[in-house]
Formats: C-alpha cells, sequence, structure tokens
C-alpha cells in the first residue's frame, strides 16, 4: 500500500526453488540462459540463448541484470501507474523464482517502501536513472509497516524473491550494499543508462 511515499509489495517463492532457481538464473561470461516462467510442475525452465551475447533485447516484460557476478534475466510486471504502484503485489501468495515487479517512476524522485500487506519476503534493488543498483533491502519482513527508504534519486524499484539478491551475488558473503549491478529495460533512457538494451 502506498502510504507518505510508501509503498508494499510481495513477492512469494519457496526456498528450495528460489536457490535452485538461481542457479539458471546465474550466466557464464558473455553468454547465457535466462529463465522462463515456472510451469504448472513448479519447475524453471531454461530460456533462449542469447544470439549476441553483447545484445539485450528490449521488452516490457523482461528485466535483465549486469554485474561481476554475471547477467540475469527476470519477467517482470511493470508499475508505472501510480494505481498499479499503489497495488503492486499484495495479497498474492504465489510467485516463480523467475518473475518480480518493477516499479517505475517517470523521474527520479526519493522512494520509500513498506511490506503492508505483503504477505511474502522479498528483496527490494533501487536504481538511479542511469540504471545503477544504489541500494538493496534483503529479505523484507511480511506485513511489517516500516519503511524501507531507497534513496532521493530512485528511477525503478525491483521486487524479486527473498534472497534473490545474494543466491546471484549482487551481495557477497557480507552485507554490502548497495552491490554490484546495473538494470536494462526499456522505460530507462538509453542515452543515460550504463547497461542498455537494444530495440528488436
Amino acid at each position: 500500500m502506498m502510504s507518505d511515499g510508501m509503498v508494499s509489495r510481495p513477492v512469494v517463492t519457496r526456498q528450495k526453488r528460489l536457490f535452485y532457481g538461481a542457479a539458471f538464473l546465474l550466466f557464464a561470461g558473455s553468454a547465457g540462459i535466462g529463465l522462463a516462467d515456472e510451469g504448472a510442475g513448479g519447475d524453471v525452465a531454461a530460456d533462449l540463448m542469447v544470439e549476441k551475447p553483447d545484445a539485450v533485447i528490449c521488452q516490457d516484460d523482461v528485466v535483465w541484470l549486469r554485474g561481476g557476478w554475471g547477467r540475469a534475466r527476470f519477467r517482470v510486471e511493470v508499475a508505472d501507474e501510480p494505481a498499479e504502484q499503489q497495488l503492486g503485489l499484495m495479497f498474492r501468495e504465489d510467485m516463480p523464482a523467475s518473475s518480480g515487479m518493477l516499479f517505475v517512476y517517470p523521474e527520479p524522485r526519493p522512494a520509500s517502501f513498506w511490506m503492508e500487506n505483503t504477505l511474502i519476503p522479498l528483496d527490494m534493488l533501487f536504481f538511479d536513472d542511469t540504471g545503477s543498483l544504489i541500494r538493496v533491502h534483503e529479505n523484507a519482513v511480511p506485513l511489517d509497516r516500516t519503511p524501507l527508504p531507497g534513496g532521493d534519486n530512485v528511477k525503478a524499484v525491483l521486487e524479486v524473491s527473498a534472497g534473490m539478491a545474494r543466491a546471484l551475488g549482487i551481495l557477497g558473503v557480507e552485507n554490502e550494499s548497495p552491490g554490484d549491478a546495473v538494470i536494462a529495460h526499456p522505460s530507462f533512457d538509453s542515452t543515460r543508462t550504463v547497461f542498455s538494451c537494444a530495440g528488436e
């Protein structure tokens, strides 16, 4: 729920599925395999190989992350309207490990989230308008109303299953923040971003 600039969002995944899914999310070197949505059987399936190792194809429902740990792709729902951002993923009880929600603001702004009406734990990754990660809130507690500030220059927030930031290597053994990641998505201005995606 959005209140005084705070938004709550849920993401769901079981711990076993999370870490098996993370193994598929990792990319080896400059080429790799992403994740498709989990099927009815709950298995995480490998998605298509990237045709050009350095080309990341823009899609509204796909977010790419890159860092020293490799590359990962998530299927996302985009919340770029106030009503969508207020509702977010509230009250949902299930979400594949390969999925998430991307909150996008028209311009960079202060942003703070909370977990009211959020039924499952999640990681929140806050990005500036260059697509650089500026803050991570790891394992946000369901139903907690404690504000989780993202900073004063937030362009987008990616919510994924709790533990994914550490499983991917964005966060290391110690609780490092902001961590090592940049994001690519069509909602970012490619003339400003560190990691951009190409048109289809």
